[in-house]
């Protein structure tokens, strides 16, 4: 018996009714492989929607609608980048 159990993964996705998904695993299964991956998409998606903000930032021409576009898919990101942040967190205790 493991006397020293991990503690649940969350994983960077959720359920299709938005209710957050868990993973009890050793660190080495596919499915941890699988939200390794998904992690880090997060992460490089987030980096690359910072760089295009500060293109539209530095552009007068932009549109509110771009802005709200842009503001839109920075919202997701940054839940995403939230979700990986709390589940890096968790299983640095």
């Amino acid at each position: 018996m493991n006397r020293d159990p991990r503690p649940a993964r969350l994983l960077p996705w959720a359920s299709p009714e938005g209710k957050p998904c868990y993973l009890l695993t050793d660190g080495d299964g596919p499915v941890s492989r699988i939200a390794d991956v998904v992690e880090t998409t997060h992460l490089d998606m987030a980096e690359d929607l910072l760089d295009h903000a500060a293109v539209l930032l530095a552009d007068a021409r932009t549109t509110p609608e771009q802005l709200r576009f842009l503001l839109t898919r920075m919202s997701e990101a940054l839940r995403d980048v939230h979700r990986v942040a709390l589940s890096r967190g968790t299983r640095m205790l």
